[in-house]
């Protein structure tokens, strides 16, 4: 196997992570021509990856490798921002703002964090990430964001 970011051949053992070869990649992820591109992080995965988000739930990396696909094929455009980055243990911590475009509306802007978990090997077992799906969309909706998060507010707030 190839390693992108040094051009040499990698053996299994040599897909450890650690915080800048994680900023690395995650930058490199979604900063490509718009379109998000998994392949040079797939391998930092465990063949047992759990990954969980507001929307799935998924196990297993020929789960986790087809939702990559599908997100990548229905992207228009996608860009990803590191704000914060930490590493503690086996816990990895990404604070992002993920810009993303619409056919009919302007683009939005995603605030979150993903929590990445490595196993013994080095290896991704667990990615969770945090963000706040609907209310970061339709604050850019004309009319339906004020009214969200006024609704937000006063149900929940």
């Amino acid at each position: 196997m190839t390693d992108e970011l040094n051009g040499k051949d990698k053996t299994e053992k040599e897909y450890k992570l650690t915080l800048e070869i994680l900023k690395e990649l995650w930058s490199k992820t979604y900063n490509t021509e718009g379109k998000p591109d998994w392949s040079h992080i797939l391998p930092y995965y465990d063949d047992e990856i759990y990954f969980r988000d507001s929307i799935q739930e998924i196990r297993g990396i020929e789960e986790f490798k087809a939702m990559t696909e599908r997100l990548a094929k229905r992207s228009k455009s996608l860009n990803m921002k590191i704000v914060r980055a930490l590493h503690r243990g086996r816990d990895f911590f990404i604070e992002w703002e993920m810009t993303i475009a619409f056919k009919k509306y302007k683009s939005s802007v995603l605030y979150g964090v993903s929590r990445l978990t490595i196993n013994e090997k080095g290896k991704i077992i667990e990615q969770r990430d945090y963000y706040d799906l609907w209310g970061d969309i339709f604050d850019n909706i004309p009319g339906f964001g004020k009214a969200y998060r006024k609704f937000m507010k006063r149900k929940f707030g």
